[in-house]
């Protein structure tokens, strides 16, 4: 009974720590685009540059948050 507790436990853990990834890369590409698009608001001649600037610094915090998805998962299949 206790060994079904401890498993319980690591995969209620590895959710949560998923969990909170995801709402981390919400929240962090949801204030790039907005800064991205106050910017271009701001200056609409540069609006090129920034969006590049907006697309890889995306890619870049989805990358990580998928690191820390896989990282609570493979707690699941220790």
């Amino acid at each position: 009974m206790e060994n079904n507790f401890n498993n319980l436990n690591y995969i209620g853990f590895s959710a949560l720590g998923a969990g909170i990834a995801v709402l981390g890369a919400g929240f962090g590409i949801g204030k790039i685009g907005g800064n991205a698009m106050e910017a271009i608001a701001r200056q609409p001649e540069a609006a090129n540059k920034i969006q590049t600037a907006m697309i890889i610094s995306a890619a870049l915090l989805e990358g990580a948050s998928l690191f820390g998805i896989v990282t609570a998962l493979l707690a699941v299949l220790k």
